[in-house]
């Protein structure tokens, strides 16, 4: 159980922060640049929920459990596998990978298939759905960075999901704009 009674410790102070390992970092470290993108990505779906609660609930329950993957995922990132540590680490499962590839389809089956790119935009849900989808493909861009460094183990299971993440938002923002029928196309050299 996590209880924070003290918000500033002043441990921070010297530009380092701590790993749940204990393991002390700078604050620009590429593994703390991913986490903290995935608590971005979480604060965007606050966000987007804003304005899904009453207007689209089933996707509101659909972020809910997101913003909440997002956390398990913080903490598997600020758990570098292969440290040693008292507890069993918090990690994503292929289980949570499965429930979103679900929900993409769930939402995608109302869908009619796209001819053109789609600008963000048409709802306010919808917009901010699209900005949850920016910040989580930097999220997974910095993943993958990480995981391509010498003694640094990024889950598959987490990749995977981060990857999913970004298609979820972006099928859950056709949803919520009136099943695309709101979707602002792109129009290739209109402004010329």
């Amino acid at each position: 159980m996590v209880v924070l009674n003290r918000i500033y410790t002043r441990t921070g102070d010297d530009g380092s922060t701590a790993l749940s390992t204990g393991e002390r970092r700078p604050k620009f470290d590429l593994r703390i640049e991913a986490y903290g993108t995935v608590d971005e990505t979480n604060a965007t779906v606050g966000l987007a929920r804003l304005h899904t609660g009453a207007a689209a609930p089933v996707v509101d329950a659909m972020l809910a459990r997101i913003q909440n993957d997002l956390f398990d995922l913080g903490a598997d990132l600020a758990t570098p596998e292969g440290k040693p540590v008292a507890w069993e680490p918090l990690r994503i499962t292929a289980a949570q990978v499965e429930r979103i590839e679900r929900e993409i389809d769930e939402l995608n089956a109302d869908l009619k298939p796209l001819r053109s790119f789609v600008l963000p935009g048409g709802s306010p849900a919808a917009a901010h759905l699209h900005l949850a989808r920016t910040v989580s493909r930097r999220a997974e861009r910095l993943m993958v960075q990480l995981a391509g460094q010498p003694d640094e183990i990024v889950g598959t299971a987490a990749l995977h999901y981060v990857n999913r993440l970004s298609d979820f938002f972006f099928v859950a923002a056709r949803w919520v704009n009136d099943c695309g029928a709101a979707d602002v196309l792109w129009v290739p050299g209109q402004n010329r």
